[in-house]
């Protein structure tokens, strides 16, 4: 099975990609609405099929991405069916024990209310990995003071549905604000501080009801655009460039397609970055491109126009990426590095001249 953990760092939020390395199947767990163009990059570049984007619970620190991803690959959105109407726009309801398969593998669905009303925990089909969203963190649990939390019913919803399980199962949070990544059912009856050892339910009530933690800065706005499943208020994909259809990649530079340049070269500025002798290969040159060796980049940066999107290109496509970063960093906001290079480019049998 393929894995990733992905992290946002404005809300300390984990995103979980789990897949069938057979099938390519693929879900995604927690989505974050500014980090869709990353997740749709490692989807895209790992050659995965997502079937579905869950959420563990509606979240109060950010907002889901799962609206954007049901727009860009046609998956279905899962949610607790506990919110009922409130999101309707979830076509995948949930409750215990459901199963959402993905190729050979498959997530069983664990009720786990209490953080709030509608908390789900999504554990593997061999029982080795739990996705606790904010049931239970690590050496801690989500707070039960907003959206129908109770102390209580959290406390056997950790003890009933996830201590249970295999002490070696790994636990996966929603978030970890100290940098910690998994820990397991053993470490956390053991040492969570909240409700490990021996603590009871007297205990662990009394911790919680105390904690006295500042209102989440976000909630006004992320509860109701979650119930909307991230459906931003005008309805719009945003969309990385207006000029042409730039993506970008999972390392986040943005790129375009060879074929495109080709049919826009009079609307663009082709940017050569490559060195002076690499101009007398085979591959030749793209046409009307400018020759700046990209060691020179910052000091000639002025010679670049700015009234027309500029495209960087070298050999394969990574000195030209790095250019990328040095023409952002200059101010310019239309810039996309040439996927491939001059090596793609040849290889598509597109126009060069040659010196």
């Amino acid at each position: 099975m393929i894995f990733r953990q992905l992290f946002d760092s404005v809300s300390s939020t984990y995103t979980y990609l789990l897949a069938d390395s057979s099938s390519g199947e693929a879900v995604l767990v927690d989505t974050v609405f500014e980090h869709h163009l990353r997740d749709r990059a490692l989807l895209d570049e790992l050659g995965l099929a997502l079937v579905a984007v869950l959420d563990t619970h509606c979240h109060a620190d950010h907002v889901t991405g799962a609206w954007l991803m049901q727009q860009a690959t046609g998956c279905r959105y899962g949610v607790s069916r506990r919110y009922g109407p409130a999101l309707a726009c979830a076509d995948l309801p949930l409750d215990h024990g459901d199963r959402i398969p993905f190729g050979k593998h498959s997530l069983t669905v664990r009720a786990t209310p209490g953080h709030t009303d509608g908390c789900l925990t999504f554990v593997t089909d061999d029982h080795t990995m739990a996705f606790t969203g904010d049931t239970l963190l690590i050496r801690g649990a989500g707070r039960c003071d907003f959206q129908q939390g109770n102390a209580r019913m959290l406390y056997r919803s950790i003890t009933e549905q996830i201590f249970t399980l295999p002490e070696n199962c790994l636990i996966y949070p929603g978030h970890d604000y100290s940098g910690r990544t998994v820990s397991t059912v053993a470490e956390e009856r053991a040492h969570n501080p909240r409700i490990g050892g021996q603590a009871t339910e007297r205990d662990f009530v009394g911790f919680m009801e105390n904690l006295a933690l500042p209102h989440p800065k976000l909630i006004a706005h992320a509860v109701p655009a979650n119930l909307a499943c991230g459906r931003p208020a005008d309805g719009q994909v945003p969309v990385l460039a207006t000029w042409g259809p730039v993506r970008q990649t999972y390392a986040g530079l943005l790129e375009i397609e060879p074929d495109w340049v080709a049919q826009h070269l009079a609307g663009i500025f082709v940017l050569d970055v490559r060195e002076r002798e690499e101009l007398q290969s085979p591959l030749g040159a793209i046409p009307g491109a400018r020759h700046v060796p990209l060691d020179e980049l910052r000091g000639r940066v002025e010679e670049i126009p700015r009234d027309k999107p500029v495209i960087a290109v070298c050999h394969a496509g990574m000195r030209s990426g790095q250019a990328t970063v040095i023409l952002r960093a200059a101010g310019f906001s239309e810039v996309a590095n040439l996927r491939g290079g001059m090596l793609l480019w040849s290889a598509l049998g597109l126009p060069v001249e040659r010196a």
